[in-house]
């Protein structure tokens, strides 16, 4: 069934984050489609006219799609606000037209990922992760579910470490999974107040937390000061920067959306 998103939509510029870096167990491409496991069933994406094609397709598995396909963000104020205010990127948004930020429609799922990703390569944090996924997430025809909390806070630190988890992050992850943290409900709280919930578990700081704001609740205002990634992207485009949070203020209120499309500009664009 066709789900529409709005106009132009790149579907492989999107999604590529999900390959590029290695296999993804979780949301794995093949033959130009990407699958993931939602609500138990295995769901096959694909790019189409005026949308994606989903099979199979209901209600709750629409809302994870358009969820993980980033359909939340106002791209068109973007595009509006970035060709009168900062000319890096109004050359950036022509230049990745359809380009849509994709988000992890899974809490626990996205601290998860984000505690794997520190301090190694993306590569590494993807080779480790889908390790994780397969081992403890239930197999669908070709992709993983993502492994559920409960189970996660019966695996042993030997478990993980066995998957490629430093015994620090193997802590970290079941401390985590048994914590009596209500990941559903930072949904419902200001940005603040979310950053604390999740700096107060032992291994999850500011970086964590705000990955978690932009790349699960879509959240306008994160900006993701301590990452190298968008260090780098940040002095490519503009040059040395100081102090790369205050930085920030440069992009209000889209600091979010600015900070993808200059991770993304600076993996896939010639250099200037």
């Amino acid at each position: 069934m066709l789900v529409p998103l709005p106009q132009p939509y790149d579907f492989a510029l999107s999604t590529a984050r999900f390959h590029v870096y290695g296999r993804d167990a979780a949301n794995v491409w093949h033959e130009g489609g990407l699958h993931r496991v939602v609500d138990g069933r295995e769901v096959r994406i694909e790019e189409a006219v005026g949308g994606v094609e989903v099979t199979p397709h209901d209600a709750t598995i629409e809302s994870v799609v358009l969820t993980l396909l980033g359909a939340s963000f106002d791209l068109e104020g973007f595009a509006a606000w970035a060709a009168r205010e900062d000319p890096v990127l109004a050359r950036l948004v022509p230049a990745l037209a359809g380009f849509r930020p994709p988000l992890q429609p899974d809490p626990f799922e996205a601290l998860v990922t984000s505690i794997t990703a520190q301090q190694v390569s993306l590569q590494s944090a993807c080779a480790i992760r889908s390790r994780f996924v397969e081992r403890l997430g239930v197999r669908g025809e070709r992709a993983h579910a993502f492994p559920e909390r409960d189970r996660v806070a019966r695996a042993s630190e030997t478990e993980l470490v066995a998957l490629g988890f430093s015994t620090r992050k193997a802590e970290y992850v079941l401390g985590l999974a048994r914590s009596d943290l209500d990941l559903d409900g930072l949904a419902s709280l200001p940005d603040e107040e979310v950053q604390e919930r999740i700096v107060a578990l032992r291994g999850l700081g500011e970086w964590t937390a705000d990955w978690f704001l932009a790349r699960h609740l879509a959240r306008p205002h994160a900006w993701p000061a301590g990452d190298l990634g968008l260090r780098k992207a940040v002095t490519a485009f503009y040059g040395d920067v100081a102090d790369a949070r205050a930085f920030s203020a440069r992009f209000h209120p889209f600091e979010n959306l600015s900070a993808h499309y200059l991770l993304t500009g600076l993996r896939v664009l010639p250099p200037v």
